[in-house]
This record gives structure tokens, sequence and C-alpha cells, in this order.
């Protein structure tokens, strides 16, 4: 096992394997950038190193100063969380040629994975299901015979990246050269890419993917499924397990074809494997993530596997030691994101000090967080203030336990808008409660009038 493991991360991701190293007995380095200097990650870990100024590119993702990092605090393995550093295999094989273990898949696996139209080229050989669409890059006259021959709608995808950013759905054949110029272009502009592909777009449809754990030495299981279906513009919002309203035997069918997709492309470590359902029950594969998932803890309540320390654990050439029989799920359980933006300005980024910060408590309620009363929220990063999950014996249980959850969340300051109360909102609506909503859902409900000024009742979601 590791003696000490350099966090490339930052926030609560950061917080949380800190964290799960202390309880393994594993010291820990955090790097933080100029903004981070006070942060929770900073005051938890043992050791700390300022690795650059605020923007990302000048720190998060300087390969090179996380690994001089590394090397001068004397760490052997480095945990780059979820973003970032973390899906890139070069950074994975820099690691690697500094005597560092990185804790993820092989660079190897990641080469094959991490680009949505190898990824899909390498399910279809290993016999998963893919909704019609291209299996090579191809420019956009080639690419519109390709959209007229499979129908539309059709969706533009990246091939870097992930999160569901730069997707772009055509409904009109008229649309598609300009809609495929602005994907490449936002492609481009993200992600360093500007490959896309062309992929039906399935609708309505549920999104469902598949946590899976392997190890170095052929043993390879999943943890069951999590729905995701409630998104705003390909984000996720609201995760939960097990996925309502889909039978048993489909959830075991989705599973194993993650296991035999992550065996063929040779995968160790923690992954997820995301799949779209339609309303006919069949499935189709859509995308690997290399690393931890946002929603992670969604699994391990009902699991009680911590997925971080399992990382760990196999990173170190340990085997899993348990297989796919022993995996029980047990009760229902769902995550909140709690970003710091404004719904009734469409979501707009929310940065500002945090005057008042109270999570809720009570049996069953977790909050995954990097924040304290006292903090800044910037708008250098990503938005997210907290991961609210709870666990109850059964999901009705579970939703009535969110609702009370976010209801008693209360978070102020100057300027400062969360989602608690659009979130309670959601999980409160009848297509949530009764299964009925699908991966546009959110979008077609915030469509209604008047539904971008709701912020719910009750909820401490707004603050001056």
């Amino acid at each position: 096992m590791f003696s000490k493991i350099l966090v490339a991360n930052r926030g609560e991701i950061a917080v949380r394997v800190i964290r799960a190293c202390q309880e393994l007995g594993i010291r820990t380095v955090a790097v933080y950038s100029t903004r981070d200097r006070d942060g929770e990650a900073v005051r938890l870990a043992d050791e700390s190193v300022h690795i650059g100024p605020a923007p990302s590119r000048r720190s998060y993702l300087n390969a090179a100063a996380v690994l001089e990092a590394a090397k001068r605090t004397g760490a052997q393995a480095v945990h780059p969380g979820y973003g970032f550093l973390s899906e890139d295999p070069d950074f994975a094989e820099a690691c690697a040629g500094e005597g560092l273990v990185f804790i993820g898949p092989p660079a190897a696996a990641m080469q094959r994975l991490g680009g949505k139209i190898s990824a899909r080229a390498l399910m279809a050989e290993a016999g998963l299901p893919l909704l019609p669409g291209g299996l090579d890059a191809m420019g956009p006259a080639e690419a519109q015979t390709l959209a007229g021959s499979i129908g539309y709608p059709v969706i533009l995808k990246p091939s870097a990246g992930g999160g569901g950013k730069g997707m772009t759905v055509v409904r009109d054949p008229a649309d598609f050269l300009a809609a495929y110029a602005r994907a490449q272009a936002t492609a481009r502009m993200l992600f360093g890419d500007g490959r896309v592909y062309v992929e039906k777009f399935l609708y309505p449809a549920r999104h469902v993917e598949v946590q899976i754990l392997c190890d170095g030495h052929g043993g390879a299981i999943h943890l069951g499924a999590r729905d995701c279906t409630m998104q705003r513009r390909h984000q996720k919002l609201v995760e939960e397990t097990p996925v309502p309203g889909l039978p048993a035997d489909l959830i075991d069918r989705i599973g194993d074809a993650a296991v035999r997709g992550a065996q063929v492309a040779g995968y160790v470590g923690a992954g997820t494997f995301e799949f779209l359902v339609a309303p006919d029950q069949s499935f189709a594969f859509m995308e690997v993530n290399c690393r931890i998932q946002v929603e992670h803890p969604v699994t391990e309540m009902v699991t009680g596997i911590d997925l971080v320390q399992a990382q760990v654990r196999i990173a170190a050439g340990e085997p899993l030691g348990f297989g796919q029989d022993d995996v029980k799920l047990r009760g229902a359980a769902i995550e909140c994101r709690i970003n710091a933006e404004d719904p009734t300005r469409d979501f707009a980024p929310s940065p500002g000090r945090v005057e008042e910060f109270r999570p809720p408590a009570g049996p069953f309620v977790r909050v995954d967080t990097h924040v304290r009363a006292g903090d800044r929220i910037p708008p250098d990063y990503d938005s997210l203030m907290a991961k609210l999950v709870v666990w109850a014996p059964d999901r009705d249980a579970a939703i009535a336990r969110m609702r009370r959850a976010l209801a008693e969340f209360r978070v102020s300051g100057a300027g400062l808008r969360t989602t608690t109360g659009f979130l309670r909102d959601l999980v409160d609506t009848p297509a949530f409660r009764q299964v009925t909503h699908h991966i546009t859902y959110v979008d077609e409900y915030l469509g209604q009038a008047g539904r971008t000024e709701s912020t719910g009742s009750g909820a401490t979601s707004e603050v001056a």
C-alpha cells in the first residue's frame, strides 16, 4: 500500500479523496492554485503545494507543476479525481515516467475509450449495442449523408471531452451543415480537438450508467446501475440508484455488457459505462468515463463499498477481494448537485462570498462539500458547491428525505444564489415521482411559462 498520495484536484472531490486516504492510513499532499490557498483540501491534507495562479491551465491542468509537486513531496501515487487531468492518457504516461502510480486506468485503455469515436468502434467489436451513427471522423458532406440515411433527429458529439459538453441536436436537415460547423468550432474551443461524429438522437430515452471495478488480476464486476436522466442541456442534475421503472433482468444485461466492454478494453480501476435506454427497453452504448464519477456516492450508499478506497487498493496492486455475487444493493439513494447558479437567470454562475453555510443533517443524509462559511465561490472553476445524497429503504422514502434535506439547506451570501429550491421543485414533479421523465424533460419543464422564476417555496436557494 502507498504511504503518500498527491491529490491532483480541488473542491469537494479533493476533500473526498483526502478523507478516503486518511482512513487507509495514507498521508496526503494537496495541490492548490492561488485562488484556493485557503481551501478545505489544503486544510485537511498533511502537506500542500502551490502550483500556480487561478486559471486552470496554469495550475490544475499544468501537468509539469503537478508532477514536480509529487516529486518534491515524495508522493508515490497521484489521484486525479474527476475533471482536469483525470482522463488524460499523456498525464498517466508522464506519471509512470516519473516513477509515480496514476490512480486510474492504464493510459492504453484511456486512449481506446477516451475518444467517443474510438470507444464506439471498440464496443462494436465487443458486441455492445450501438445507436446508428459513425464509427470514424468524417467531413461535413459525408456526415450530412450519414445523417440523412439514419434519419433525423440526429445528435452531433465531440469525439474528445465529456460531461455532455458540446453536443448539438439537429432536427431539420436544412440546419445540418451550419450545426456541424458550430459543433466543430465548439469542440475545438473546449477540447482542442475539432472531430465530431453523428449519432441517431434517441427520444424519449433514459440515461443509465453502470459503475464498474476491475483489478489487475482479471477481476471485473459492476456495482449496479444509476439513473442520470434528470439533465439540463446534457448536464446531470439528479442521480439515483437503483434505476426505477426498469426490470432487474434488463439492468443485469446492461451491467454484463459494461463488464464485457471493460474487459475488452483492458480496463483497470473504477469507471463508468453510459447507456441510453429506449421506451421499448432496448439499450445502446454511449460512452465511457475513465475516472471516478461525480455521482459515485449513490452507489456507495446502496452497496457499502467505498469506491475511492477501492481505486487506491487496485492501484496498489491488490485484488478486488470480492466477486459479482457478493455485491448486494440495499435500499435507494438519490443525489442532487448543489451549484452556485441562478435559476432565474438561465442558471448563470453565481460566484460570491458565503456568509452562511449550514448543510442538512439527520439520519442517512450525506453532504460532500468543500465549502465553509467565509469561503468565496470563485468564478474560475465549476460551480458545484456540494453534493447532497440521501438513502432510504425505498424510493418514495428517499424522495421525501431529499425534499426535507433540500428545504433544510441554508446558504447565504451577498448576491449568491444556488439551485436548492429548483431541485426541490424538480424531485417533486409528477414526472420524477412516477418515472415518466426522459433526458430532455428538464429542458421542456423549463420551457414552460414561468418555470425559471421558481426557486421552490420554503427553500433558501436565494440569498441576499
